[in-house]
């Protein structure tokens, strides 16, 4: 008799499951590292939860029946969840099951101020600040090169790039294409006009290291395991596209594998992963204490020209596509099969 985990998706990701299309969720995956770890998953989105039971699917005898069931005890929440309405209904499903990475989006800004609060954790933060005009022109006095983006967004989003240039102009990157080169002044008018009234955030640029004179950063899939504890499940470069100033897959990136991109840079590969292994460890450890039920993160990571490890940011919902996109089927595999192994740690714990 195997024991039932809810799995809680998007709706769109929920009504695809009749017709075989899931995005970027692999469920095939969930219900083998189920099946390897006497778990049973139980698909559901809120839309579909009516108090103490939901309509969901089982996945049996090679097809997804839709049945009625009440709420399984553990769930690992992979839905973005951010009108009242789902955050309410969230909120109920949490009265009856222990939801890990309930809220999987924060702000930035705050994100960084939690880890900020860990001294031994401020020298792999970029400078950050919220945004506002006077803030902007302070920070553009102080930088050469900055990144202004939103605090609530993901995928690269809305996010700007300016640099100083010699000449004492600026070179604006925003969306594709070549950088424009503009006025201090022109740059802080076009960036008060695109946060608008919006929340934005001012962080210093690293200078990324490059392959083949493209910037690129790292991918570090983090989570919790069977044992309770954070794990490095795994880890992809992303390589920028030509004209880019975002490495984002969705933005037209290229995954590489990290030893491909460190011996590039002429970086101690081995070391290299080791010590990216302990900061996003750390990181995850820090985040674990002050946000409780977070246990499945993806960290992007950046390396700078001298091999110093910077954080980017950190995604509540890490889309794992990025393993299979470089061939790293067995990561991509486990990136799915440690929730469920955490899921049964969970349940084990509250019996």
């Amino acid at each position: 008799m195997r024991t039932t985990v809810g799995v809680l998706l998007d709706l769109e990701t929920y009504l695809g499951i009749a017709k075989g299309r899931t995005g970027n969720e692999r469920l095939a995956l969930y219900n083998k590292a189920g099946k390897m770890h006497g778990l049973r998953p139980f698909y559901m989105c809120l839309q579909r939860v009516n108090g103490k039971s939901a309509l969901g699917y089982y996945y049996e005898n090679n097809a997804y029946r839709l049945v009625r069931r009440s709420i399984p005890r553990v769930t690992h929440n992979r839905a973005i969840s951010l009108s009242p309405y789902l955050r309410k209904k969230l909120k109920e499903l949490s009265q009856s099951s222990i939801v890990f990475n309930r809220q999987n989006r924060y702000d930035k800004h705050r994100i960084h101020q939690l880890l900020y609060a860990n001294h031994s954790l401020r020298k792999y933060l970029p400078d950050s600040i919220k945004y506002s005009r006077e803030k902007l022109e302070e920070s553009m006095k102080k930088y050469s090169s900055l990144f202004i983006k939103p605090t609530n967004s993901s995928i690269g989003d809305g996010i700007i790039k300016i640099s100083r240039q010699e000449s004492g102009g600026w070179n604006l990157y925003w969306m594709k294409g070549k950088p424009k080169l503009v006025s201090k002044k022109q740059v802080i008018s076009f960036i008060a006009k695109k946060v608008g009234k919006q929340t934005y955030m001012i962080q210093e640029a690293i200078q990324l290291a490059t392959y083949k004179e493209r910037p690129y950063d790292l991918r570090v899939s983090v989570q919790r395991g069977g044992s309770g504890q954070w794990q490095v499940t795994g880890m992809i470069g992303k390589v920028a596209a030509s004209g880019r100033h975002v490495t984002n897959v969705a933005k037209g990136g290229k995954v590489k594998r990290c030893e491909q991109l460190f011996e590039s840079s002429s970086f101690n590969s081995a070391q290299m992963k080791q010590e990216l292994q302990q900061v996003s460890l750390a990181i995850a450890q820090q985040i674990g204490v002050k946000l409780p039920h977070m246990a499945d993160i993806g960290l992007d990571v950046g390396v700078d020209r001298d091999g110093r490890i910077k954080l980017i940011e950190v995604n509540g919902r890490d889309q794992r596509y990025t393993f299979k996109k470089a061939g790293l089927e067995t990561t991509f595999y486990r990136t799915y099969e440690t929730p469920m192994r955490y899921a049964k740690f969970l349940l084990n714990q509250s019996t």
